[in-house]
């Protein structure tokens, strides 16, 4: 079973400028009877793009949910089986000539920052490499101390605009679902355009991250998605 992929609509796009993402699609909140995404909220669990593009087939899906068990049921062989394959994307990256980065949250929310092998995380194995996500959880945000991890918070229909502006205001970017079109600013902060790339380590500091709504998210009636001023 292989852990990694070479890149789906959205993150080839990076090859552009020179980089080649390589990420893990793990099944979602507890679609494997483990939880993958521990602070989902209503609104982006019904809006996940689990099951967009190739996401849709069965095997697809069995594949992911697979890999969900592999994680949580046998840490040890799923983590030593990751670096290995990390090993071998970064050698194939560097036949490319492009630059491997790395992103482990694809369709879930694992802090990997906590997980451990052989003494050290994921992003101490490989420090000279970049690593980015988007993840919904705060404490994150507060506790992350790696500087080749890049977190962007991802907004849901349950974040206060408080805490926005906060995350904002300390340098931290936070993602925004727009329905139909992105707006230059929003709540009076800048808004960048995160469809362009995925490469989310490129972005300014301090900004919100715009993304049109896909797939299911069109049909969002929570709030997860914002309506453009």
């Amino acid at each position: 079973m292989k852990l990694l992929n070479s890149g789906n609509s959205k993150t080839i796009k990076g090859e552009k400028k020179g980089f080649r993402t390589f990420g893990i699609h793990l099944a979602p909140a507890t679609l494997s009877g483990h939880n993958a995404c521990f602070w989902a909220s209503r609104g982006c669990t019904m809006a996940c793009l689990n099951t967009a593009g190739r996401g849709i087939m069965k095997n697809v899906q069995k594949a992911r949910i697979d890999k969900t068990k592999f994680f949580f049921q046998d840490h040890v062989g799923f983590m030593k089986q990751l670096i290995k394959e990390i090993n071998s994307a970064i050698k194939s990256s560097v036949k490319k000539e492009l630059t491997p980065v790395f992103r482990l949250n694809l369709t879930s929310d694992i802090p990997w920052e906590g997980v451990r092998y052989e003494g050290k995380n994921i992003f101490e194995h490989f420090p000279n490499h970049q690593f980015y996500d988007y993840s919904k959880g705060k404490t994150r945000f507060v506790n992350n101390k790696v500087s080749n991890y890049h977190l962007t918070y991802s907004r849901s229909e349950e974040t206060d605009l408080g805490e926005i502006k906060e995350l904002v205001s300390k340098g931290h970017n936070v993602a925004v679902v727009f329905r139909g079109k992105l707006p230059k600013t929003w709540e009076g902060m800048q808004v960048v355009d995160g469809d362009d790339t995925d490469l989310r380590f490129l972005d300014p500091k301090g900004v919100i991250v715009g993304l049109v709504e896909k797939g299911l998210a069109k049909k969002d009636k929570t709030g997860f998605v914002v309506e453009p001023k």
